[in-house]
């Protein structure tokens, strides 16, 4: 069998779903890439629309103070410190359609503390596709996870970013012994060939 085909069967439509990692205002705004992460990550969006793959999107949605774990509040105070602060933070860059899912979330990887394991299974799905901000933070974490529950996760490379470039090029190549790395270009080509 050759490779283009095993990533056909891999990346079968009615087997697959495209999350969107927290493109929130705060994030998108201090990526090193704003613009071209915007244009690959809506040529996404629109493939999987066309394809019929479901689309779900992460959101940050922080826990009350009292209730948010220690750890993450150490590390996220000294991350969110370098970030430009941007009006409505929190708020979703691309408007999810009527038929995309939301899925808040409070962790970096979208398998702890949701039911987004139990949505997969539920429908069907083998196969993640994964976009989104920041490659070494959740998208690395989500991606290591959803192998590690025998899920083929798919990271296109040029529809994820990160406001630390060094840290994005290095999750990439970190990425490459354990997931599948596609261009948006060439999963428009398998899924259209």
């Amino acid at each position: 069998m050759e490779l283009n085909d095993e990533l056909k069967g891999i990346l079968n439509q009615g087997k697959t779903a495209l999350l969107i990692w927290d493109v929130q205002n705060m994030l998108v705004q201090n990526i090193f890439n704003t613009e071209e992460f915007l244009v690959h990550t809506n040529k996404v969006i629109s493939l999987a629309k066309k394809n019929n793959v479901p689309v779900i999107f992460s959101k940050i949605t922080p826990l009350p103070e009292r209730f948010e774990s220690s750890v993450r509040k150490y590390f996220m105070k000294k991350r969110l410190m370098s970030l430009k602060q941007v009006p409505n933070g929190y708020d979703l860059t691309i408007e999810p359609t009527d038929s995309d899912i939301v899925i808040p979330k409070n962790t970096a990887s979208m398998f702890i503390g949701t039911n987004f394991e139990q949505l997969l299974r539920n429908a069907g799905i083998t196969t993640l596709i994964i976009t989104g901000i920041a490659t070494e933070f959740g998208v690395e974490s989500t991606a290591r996870d959803a192998s590690n529950r025998g899920f083929f996760p798919v990271i296109i490379s040029d529809a994820v970013s990160s406001y630390n470039q060094e840290a994005h090029f290095r999750s990439l190549e970190n990425l490459k012994a354990l997931t599948i790395l596609l261009t948006t270009e060439e999963l428009n080509m398998l899924w259209n060939s």
